[in-house]
């Protein structure tokens, strides 16, 4: 069974027992997470997908948050020719990584 859920405005696929990464919340680094924004529940086993209008009523996701992680260092240059100027700096994206653990339906 599958779901793809909504969160922080980007759709993720997600199954029971995945590892995720997710926006961080605040004041959350342990504990679990429930998302109520279910799109679409689809079960290939038994060929029953549900499509929600735009959320599937009473579903749910449930997953444990395993540990605040970080993504791959960015390295942004800037330069422009002939006038001496050289800009170089550096971004890395906070993550939350988490793991599913149910997927609840009506």
């Amino acid at each position: 069974m599958y779901a793809i859920i909504e969160d922080s405005g980007t759709q993720i696929k997600v199954a029971e027992g995945d590892v995720i990464e997710v926006d961080p919340r605040d004041g959350l680094d342990s504990g679990d997470l429930v998302f109520e924004k279910v799109l679409v529940l689809s079960n290939p086993e038994k060929s029953d997908t549900t499509i929600g209008s735009p959320y599937v009523s009473g579903a749910s996701v449930k997953a444990t948050i395993l540990e605040p992680t970080k993504g791959p260092k960015l390295h942004v240059v800037k330069y422009k020719r002939r006038k001496g100027y050289r800009r170089k700096t550096g971004h890395r994206q906070s993550y939350l990584r988490i793991k599913i653990d149910s997927i609840k339906s009506k």
